[in-house]
């Protein structure tokens, strides 16, 4: 049984570097699921099942020769390497979206969530000054380890540890203090604190506000019918203005000035599929498709509306959905691919990532666009075949264009740039860089020819894998030191510090926000949960309103707070440590 043996006891062997990592994540996975009051710590409890594992060997005697579990080599490309793929996940997720965040009332909302991040910050620095010792080289990073627990922001982590190895290196001091502690053990202390606290937070912000949650329902309800204008509405109409008489539906469409499709037309029994061009005449009956809030205008500019089933008279004309999948066609707008003008067929609606938007002309195709298309059956063809519809090549991972931006973003973390005040100049790191890679590739990529889509579940499988292996190697490197951290060191401080720096921010900006902007509740607990990047609360959130109001504020604000939770972790260490 030597070999059963030396599996557990050999940390420099392949064999033992494996199993552990995949008994730590496996038993990490499985605590994870398990719930108290309703909330569960997910695969964070990767991280303390690592430290467990890592505790054991160093108390047992039977770490190498630094006291770690695995060789600090290994442990240290772990993280590394699974804490690129994890942000870079990330950051192909929320580029779709990350611009568009920032307009209109979304640049409030993420106003409010930079200013619920400077809070956290001048908390931990608040904590830091009033009950440390400023002596100690050692007590601002593992206060930046808190600061990432309070937060639950595991990628901050990461950035805090690449930006402490920088500034160690240059300062013999720091590095000497170091000695014997992780930040991550810090972040372990105030991590199980801070999602209680900022879930009972958000809760007792509600009791503070007196917010009824019956009236917070209908606002939500009232704003949903005000925000419409995305919305495909489908109509009948019979043409009656005679004005109209011998015009086309492009020039209807400027006279109206509402964008609409005209999907089927019937005249004299026969039902055919109109272009743009086509010349309308009175007592046309028409099948139009427009955003909801426009159909009031164009049925009284056009006529009036009827009930008619069109699926009940036989006909060439047929809807079908297909999906873009050819990567030349990402990037064009629907004007430019003439759907109408050239293929002879119409698209009434488009799908995207399960919402379905209005056909606007002026709408960019992305891979894996949904597109309703109607005419007849060879038009479609010829339009299917125009934009790939191939879901065996949709469902194929882009691998190639993944570490191409892993490639690129490595590089652009790796370039060091000065800041006033900084002693030493930043760098991105190994989170930052491929972070804003994967949202510019995200965004803007059919521009470069860069085909981003990857399908949900490949996204999630990466990224969980990412994840995972990030908390293992930095769970294992810290357990250690952790027990001697603490019951020994400020652990019970940085537990009660964390939790302080999780809950003051959210009673601030949430007070604020309810009073000057009347945010409704839902959608400032997932403002909350967005700015703390915290699924677990926006779960319980969404459980709580019964409609997308939280996922709306917790999408809104989170690439933007992603972003700068990783950027504001590494720059408190190089701006005050370095």
């Amino acid at each position: 049984m030597d070999w059963l043996s030396s599996l557990f006891t050999d940390t420099q062997s392949v064999g033992h570097i494996v199993l552990l990592l995949a008994l730590v994540i496996a038993l990490g996975y499985k605590m994870g699921k398990i719930k108290v009051g309703g909330v569960s710590l997910g695969s964070t409890f990767v991280l303390f099942t690592g430290i467990l594992a890592g505790h054991i060997y160093n108390f047992a005697g039977l770490g190498n020769g630094e006291g770690y579990a695995a060789p600090l080599a290994v442990l240290n490309f772990v993280q590394d390497f699974g804490l690129i793929l994890f942000v870079y996940c990330i950051g192909l997720q929320v580029g779709p979206g990350f611009f568009s965040s920032l307009k209109k009332d979304g640049l409030k909302l993420n106003a409010y969530s930079m200013l619920a991040i400077v809070l956290n910050i001048a908390m931990m620095l608040g904590c830091y000054f009033l009950f440390f010792s400023t002596d100690d080289p050692k007590n601002l990073p593992m206060m930046v380890g808190v600061l990432c627990g309070a937060v639950t922001n595991t990628p901050g982590l990461g950035a805090a540890n690449e930006a402490l190895g920088e500034a160690a290196a240059h300062n013999p001091a720091l590095r000497q203090a170091m000695e014997g502690h992780d930040i991550a053990s810090a972040y372990a202390c105030a991590y199980p604190l801070a999602v209680v606290g900022m879930i009972g937070a958000v809760i007792l912000l509600r009791y503070i506000m007196r917010i009824k949650l019956e009236g917070e329902l209908e606002q939500v309800k009232h704003e949903m019918e005000e925000n419409s204008h995305a919305k495909p509405h489908p109509m009948t109409i019979r043409m009656v203005n005679r004005a109209l008489d011998g015009i086309t539906v492009r020039k209807i469409r400027d006279f109206v000035g509402r964008n609409f499709v005209v999907s089927r037309m019937e005249r004299d029994g026969e039902v055919s599929t109109p272009s743009i061009d086509a010349v309308l005449k009175h007592g046309d009956l028409l099948r139009i498709v427009c955003a909801e809030d426009d159909a009031e205008a164009v049925t009284a500019f056009l006529g009036t509306e009827e009930q008619k089933d069109w699926q009940l008279k036989a006909s060439p004309i047929i809807s079908k959905r297909v999906v873009v999948t050819k990567p030349e066609v990402e990037g064009k707008t629907l004007a430019q691919m003439h759907f109408s003008s050239v293929l002879g067929v119409n698209v009434t609606r488009l799908t995207r990532s399960g919402i379905d938007l209005f056909a606007d002309r002026n709408l960019h195709l992305q891979i894996g666009d949904r597109l309703l298309l109607v005419g007849p059956q060879e038009s479609i063809a010829h339009a299917e075949s125009a934009v790939g519809n191939s879901v065996k090549r949709l469902n194929h991972p882009n691998i190639g264009p993944l570490f191409l931006g892993v490639l690129l973003g490595v590089i652009l973390g790796s370039i060091p740039f000065a800041i006033n005040g900084v002693p030493m100049p930043v760098k991105l790191g190994l989170a930052g860089g491929p972070l804003i890679v994967a949202i510019l590739i995200g965004a803007k990529g059919y521009k470069l020819r860069i085909t981003s889509y990857t399908t949900t579940s490949v996204n999630m499988f990466v990224r969980e894998l990412g994840l995972s292996l990030f908390l293992a190697g930095v769970g294992i490197k810290a357990g250690a030191n952790f027990w001697d951290t603490l019951t020994q060191g400020d652990g019970i401080s940085y537990v009660w510090t964390g939790f302080l720096i999780t809950v003051v921010p959210i009673f601030v900006v949430g007070i604020i926000a309810r009073i000057r902007m009347k945010l409704n509740y839902f959608t400032l607990s997932g403002l909350v949960a967005g700015t703390y990047t915290d699924p677990p609360l926006l779960g319980i959130a969404t459980q709580f309103a019964g409609n997308n109001a939280p996922a709306v504020g917790y999408s809104t604000v989170y690439p933007l707070s992603m972003f700068l939770r990783i950027l504001s972790a590494q720059l408190i260490i190089l701006f005050f440590c370095a």
